[in-house]
């Protein structure tokens, strides 16, 4: 096994206590991960803090030249850093449409550099004899991070990037399941940006509580559950951090009846099984209206009959499942539908292995109050449920807590846009789903999270604002 350490102030840190990384193909220990303490956590805030001015106040041109370092060393170690996430997270090398680990590498790079490239120019409200008055973009300080475990990296890369790009210094703690990934991208980060910059601790829920709480970090980063996430909130109050959370969805779409069936289908399937469901932008429940609804339901199970799923490191579609507490969520939200009289046309069985393995799911004939319609699977399953009223479609779509993303397909895209933009969600779109870009940006509204990321307004929310008033006269 290799060595893994804590990176605090450019400084490789050993632990005492260790956890265990497993392969979720497997089922066996790949890893040992030095579990942090809380005065790791202040160290490497500490370390962060004393890194702050220097880095701060760094010439903007040098901030972009050491994004794209970034992104050029995490390139030439693409190979390196692909296998080990398929190691730890299950996802193919290559996978369904070739949205696997090398994927995640690509978006990984893609995002870093289009990051890189942002600017932020000062707004000026007035300017005559009188006076002129500036709005200026300022970092925050210290920024933590807490990341999930289905995209380990460009997760990490999303939240991290924007930070250093804007002259705020980084707190970052990976998912313990996925632990290994980000630490090695921080080992090569490393070598690029000056120490205390960038600082890496591992550990469990505990940790993450200790950063989000601490009172030397002036922002909280966060993607994962609802309920997780209203606890950073919660303890990130102490000092009135400010925060962005990007947290559950449950992504509902409406086919209209004039869709092209043949056509739509392969598109939904992908979007709905992006990263074998666990994907918060997925599509999650699907509407459609009662004159295709049949057809729809069985081009999605043809191509469901069609796919494999298997261990990542093989020429498969779909990996497993990413750990057990969600292999068995999944398969607890299955038995319920089950019991409800749902329809299964694919799917529906754990195989009978090692790993977290769980078929692609096509359930039909499903009630609207059924947990696995009205909470995220976060798993290769997807309801189709019937509609014969497009109102009443869009109702039973925005009834959800959830608000991330959503969308409507259909070959009138007049129409479309309409329903869409009445759909409750931050993110609608138009015979597409879960299409997401480097510089557009992306969140949700209800319970799908505070803020957004990604372009010049998810850059803005690592700042605060500082308005100059120069009187001239």
């Amino acid at each position: 096994m290799a060595d893994y350490s804590l990176i605090i102030d450019g400084q490789k840190i050993c632990t005492e206590d260790s956890f265990p990384v497993i392969n979720p193909a497997t089922e066996e220990v790949i890893a040992r991960c030095p579990k942090a303490s809380t005065e790791h956590v202040d160290l490497a805030v500490a370390a962060a803090r004393r890194a702050f001015p220097a880095w701060s106040a760094t010439p903007d041109r040098e901030r972009v030249a050491a994004l794209h370092a970034i992104a050029d060393a995490l390139e030439a170690n693409g190979e390196e850093l692909s296998k080990l996430l398929t190691l730890e997270q299950g996802k193919p090398l290559g996978g369904f449409a070739g949205m696997g680990s090398g994927w995640e590498i690509g978006g990984t790079l893609a995002w870093c550099r289009a990051t890189a490239e942002l600017q932020l120019p000062v707004d000026v409200i007035q300017d005559n004899d009188e006076a002129r008055i500036e709005v200026h973009r300022k970092p925050l300080g210290v920024v933590g991070s807490i990341t999930p475990w289905n995209f380990p990296l460009m997760i990490a890369i999303w939240h991290t990037m924007p930070a250093l790009r804007s002259g705020n210094t980084v707190v970052i703690k990976p998912s313990e399941f996925t632990p290994l990934t980000t630490l090695r991208a921080a080992e090569i980060i490393n070598e690029i940006v000056p120490p205390g910059v960038f600082n890496i601790v591992t550990g469990d829920g505990s940790l993450g509580a200790a950063i989000s709480s601490h009172p030397d970090i002036n922002k909280m980063v966060f993607t994962g559950s609802t309920p997780t996430g209203k606890k950073i909130m919660q303890s990130a109050a102490g000092n009135l951090k400010r925060i962005t959370l990007e947290l559950g969805g449950n992504d509902a779409a409406i086919v209209l009846p004039d869709t092209n069936v043949a056509d739509a289908a392969p598109k939904i399937f992908a979007t709905a099984m992006v990263n074998n469901g666990q994907t918060c932008a997925a599509l999650k429940r699907l509407y459609v209206h009662e004159d295709i609804y049949d057809e729809m339901c069985d081009a999605l199970a043809g191509i469901a009959r069609s796919v494999t799923t298997g261990e990542g490191t093989g020429e498969v579609d779909f990996g497993p499942i990413q750990n057990r507490p969600q292999f068995e969520k999944v398969i607890g939200m299955v038995e319920e539908a089950k019991a409800s009289g749902a329809t299964f046309m694919t799917g529906g069985e754990a195989p009978d292995r090692p790993g977290y393995f769980f078929p692609v799911t096509i359930v039909k004939d499903i009630a609207d109050d059924t947990r696995l319609v009205q909470e995220e699977p976060f798993g290769p399953i997807l309801p189709v449920l019937e509609f014969s009223d497009v109102e009443d479609a869009l109702q039973r779509a925005n009834d959800n807590s959830n608000g991330l993303g959503g969308s409507v397909w259909s070959s009138d895209i007049e129409r479309a846009t309409e329903l869409a933009s009445r759909l409750e969600s931050g993110t609608a779109w138009i015979n597409s789903h879960a299409m997401i870009r480097p510089d557009a940006p992306f969140g949700g509204v209800k319970e799908s999270g505070i803020g957004v990321e990604f372009g010049r307004y998810g850059l803005e929310e690592y700042t605060s604002i500082q308005t100059l008033h120069i009187m001239k006269a």
